[in-house]
């Protein structure tokens, strides 16, 4: 014990390593904000804090960043050009053809080439071959409902 007392930076470093490499896998930015914590907590230690003081350093920065940092990184992260969107955020609004009726339960579309559950987004039955758009995306579960209608007005004379 004592010898860990003496040598706590090393615990610290560990710990900060060990959250960085986590986040790396996660990309959650959320044990990067713990990783920070500890990444505080070692430098106390350097500064010549006691035990308890440098797990209150960890736990108060930990907490500080992920309270006030990481929302705001989150936000930046996920704005951005339409290019840049993932794969669930570009469905959303896509086009989707009812391969068998689609109701607040089950449902089957196609979309964009690819086949999907669904359901509808207000509850109603939608029949097989119906045009719906995709409201947005629940886990593998594509929420569904009727398409907007083209606008069927005539164009104007000289917009041909």
């Amino acid at each position: 014990m004592e010898w860990l007392l003496d040598n706590g930076w090393i615990l610290w470093l560990v710990l900060f390593l060990g959250l960085a490499a986590v986040e790396t896998l996660t990309l959650d930015l959320f044990f990067l904000m713990l990783s920070v914590g500890a990444l505080a907590a070692l430098v106390a230690t350097f500064v010549g804090a006691g035990l308890v003081l440098q797990i209150v350093v960890f736990a108060v920065v930990a907490l500080l960043m992920i309270l006030l940092v990481r929302p705001v990184a989150v936000r930046h992260l996920r704005k951005g050009p339409a290019d840049q969107l993932n794969n669930i955020e570009r469905l959303v609004g896509a086009a989707a053809l009812a391969l068998e009726p689609v109701t607040a339960h089950s449902g089957t579309v196609k979309i964009g080439g690819d086949t999907w559950t669904a359901r509808s987004a207000d509850g109603a039955a939608l029949p097989a071959g119906t045009r719906l758009s995709v409201a947005r995306i629940d886990g593998a579960t594509a929420v569904v409902q009727p398409a907007a209608a083209p606008d069927s007005r005539p164009a104007p004379a000289g917009d041909a």
